[in-house]
């Protein structure tokens, strides 16, 4: 019996994104440095090995790495004669490495949200969200494919984009000619588990950038391992 076809793999994250992008070797230290550099502002290296208990041949080199990644910018600063000192900083590329909760802030607006207008704002609220996310998805695939090209094709590159968004996405060719699209990772879990119409419009978002009918088969926020879509002509 011939196996399903994989028509897209889901991307596996590179070793450095793992990592939150900190380059590689003695990433302790220069997570020190950039905690360090958030919570006492511009410092110069002396300073930082001071406050780190670290060499400052060590620190200047991890400084170094830090700011050939864009993680840290370097300032020079003169006081009189003599050599100029420079004051080392992070920079906006080095958030996303701090701790975040946009979760439990997505979550408490959809609760607010709810509470304010009830269920009817909070459908209208995800319907808005599906037509910005349609027309976006809408522009990214007439780039590739033709809107009257095989629907394995358009289903395809809308699992490339919904992996480079997060969802560890594939599309699968079965034997018997269908055309699933897979998501391996639900990346808005907490606010699928909270509320459905997130999912639902997901769903609708499938079938109208698609112009297919649309069967979601498997569901993570309802315990199974992927969120599975079975997709047919209309």
């Amino acid at each position: 019996m011939r196996e399903p076809t994989t028509l897209v793999a889901a991307p596996v994250p590179a070793a450095e994104e793992v990592e939150h992008a900190v380059p590689r070797g003695p990433s302790n230290l220069r997570r020190e440095i950039l905690l360090r550099l958030r919570l006492d502002g511009p410092s110069s290296p002396d300073q930082l090995a001071d406050r780190l208990g670290a060499s400052r041949t060590g620190v200047l080199q991890q400084l170094r790495a830090l700011e050939a990644a864009n993680l840290v910018s370097r300032q020079t600063v003169r006081h009189g004669v003599g050599r100029p000192r420079h004051l080392y900083d992070v920079t906006p590329d080095a958030q996303d490495l701090f701790p975040s909760n946009y979760d439990a802030l997505a979550s408490g607006l959809l609760a607010a949200i709810e509470a304010v207008g009830g269920d009817d704002l909070l459908d209208q609220v995800f319907a808005a969200r599906r037509r910005q996310l349609g027309a976006r998805v809408r522009e990214q695939m007439s780039e590739r494919v033709a809107a009257d090209a095989p629907l394995a094709d358009r289903v395809r590159e809308l699992a490339v984009i919904q992996a480079n968004n997060g969802y560890l996405a594939d599309a699968v060719l079965a034997v018997d000619g269908t055309v699933r699209l897979r998501e391996h990772n639900c990346a808005i879990y907490n606010i699928a588990k909270g509320s459905p119409a997130a999912c639902q419009a997901e769903l609708a978002l499938f079938t109208e950038v698609l112009g297919a009918d649309v069967v979601r088969e498997e569901h993570i926020a309802s315990g199974d391992r992927c969120c599975s879509y079975r997709i047919v002509e209309n």
